[in-house]
């Protein structure tokens, strides 16, 4: 849509549709409900979505009304701290992070809303990601996780075969790089998406954003090993093409992979589309390791929470376990190509043929490792690492040094909780 500006959700998914809308009904109780849209046009908005699923609810809860407002990624998170600031929060908020919230004990917890079952068909990293503490008050919305996605007919032009370890990966670009190819390897470490650029390739070469303890361990060995490759080994031997990577944003290297000048990048779901309506034809492969296919790969989720101060629990604990059912966890997923969020979805979308072109993400998503959303300190770290990860792969910067400002960072962001 032309004159809009998209924002991204932590899923990575650019949604660019703003706007408001109510549901019609009436009753003893209204609830409202705030959420982010996926979609990129009218005809796709989440709107339409919420309405069709309100509209179900209300012929069965006649006492329950359900107000409806969907705003774009640019503006849900604000616009919810704007009305928990003004003392009149939602009832309910379907956003990017929910860790602040619960720490101001402000939320809902999952097991005071959710029947047993529902909150048992949780993918089991998904729940675990939704906890503070050891208790579950983010209830995962929608997911996704990353693979490789590939050029083939450049792959093609230049004789090679998809990655499956660093040293593959290398290989291929500089046999891409020989054929002409713009951004023989992508790497967007822009300020758009940079943290999930950097946990996938933490996690391929055995580190991450956190320890084995779960503090931080941005500067970890494995993770100063990881940026030294990717500086001396990719960036610094000219395959990721003329951006740098710290200037270069996620929708921008999509977009180059849709125009044919890509010849590998990481990406989720939303790049087939793209892809696909270009004409590129494109493969998929897991991400590459160190050594071999990476043992774990980064996982996304945005959330859905309930806010206490309405009361309400009872009838948001049943619109919520509406919206988990698997008719609708399923219809949201396929609507937006995006993962369920439950056990039960799950198994039906990996034997559906409808599904097949998710399978690749679905097989990923049971060893993903998702960002630490869990901490009230991770919106600090994630906007530090945005500003200064592409400096450690920069020429002359030093990736010891740079993990190590990061850790530094973490570690008072952290302590300050």
């Amino acid at each position: 849509m032309a004159g809009t500006i998209a924002a991204v959700s932590a899923l990575g998914m650019t949604a660019v549709l703003g706007g408001c809308g109510v549901t019609g009904g009436s009753g003893d109780v209204t609830l409202k409900l705030v959420a982010a849209d996926y979609g990129d046009s009218n005809a796709n908005s989440s709107q339409k979505y919420w309405d069709k699923l309100v509209e179900e609810h209300e012929a069965d809860h006649p006492g329950i009304k359900i107000d409806v407002s969907v705003y774009s990624w640019n503006d849900v998170d604000r616009k919810v701290r704007e009305m928990v600031a003004a003392g009149d929060p939602p009832d309910m908020a379907q956003i990017g992070s929910y860790a602040g919230y619960a720490a101001q004990n402000q939320l809902y917890k999952a097991d005071e809303l959710l029947s047993i079952p529902v909150q048992a068909d949780f993918v089991g990293q998904l729940a675990s990601a939704g906890q503070v503490k050891g208790v579950q008050y983010g209830m995962p919305f929608a997911s996704s996780t990353r693979v490789l996605f590939y050029n083939k007919t450049l792959f093609s032009e230049a004789g090679i075969t998809p990655p499956k370890t660093w040293d593959d990966l290398a290989d291929d670009a500089e046999a891409l790089k020989a054929e002409g190819v713009t951004y023989p390897y992508a790497l967007p470490l822009g300020p758009e998406e940079a943290p999930a650029e950097t946990m996938q390739w933490m996690l391929s070469g055995g580190g991450g954003y956190t320890d084995t303890v779960d503090g931080y361990g941005i500067d970890a060995p494995e993770n100063v090993d990881t940026f030294s490759w990717l500086k001396d080994d990719l960036v610094g031997k000219g395959l990721t093409g003329p951006v740098a990577p710290g200037e270069l944003n996620r929708a921008d290297a999509f977009a180059a992979f849709a125009k044919g000048e890509v010849g590998m990048v990481n990406g989720h779901p939303s790049l087939m589309n793209i892809a696909a309506k270009k004409g590129v034809k494109y493969g998929m492969v897991p991400t590459p390791g160190k050594e071999g296919t990476s043992k774990s790969t980064l996982g996304v989720a945005d959330w859905m929470t309930a806010f206490r101060k309405n009361g309400h629990r009872d009838q948001v604990g049943d619109f919520l376990d509406f919206v988990y059912s698997e008719k609708n966890v399923l219809a949201f997923s396929r609507e937006y190509d995006l993962l369920p969020v439950t056990t039960s979805a799950s198994g039906t979308m990996s034997v559906s043929d409808q599904d097949r072109h998710l399978r690749p993400f679905l097989e990923e998503l049971l060893t993903s490792e998702l960002y630490p959303v869990g901490k009230t300190s991770w919106a600090d770290v994630s906007a530090e690492i945005k500003q200064r990860i592409g400096k450690a792969v920069a020429p002359g910067g030093s990736p010891s040094a740079v993990l190590g400002q990061l850790q530094a960072e973490a570690s008072r962001a952290e302590n300050a909780e």
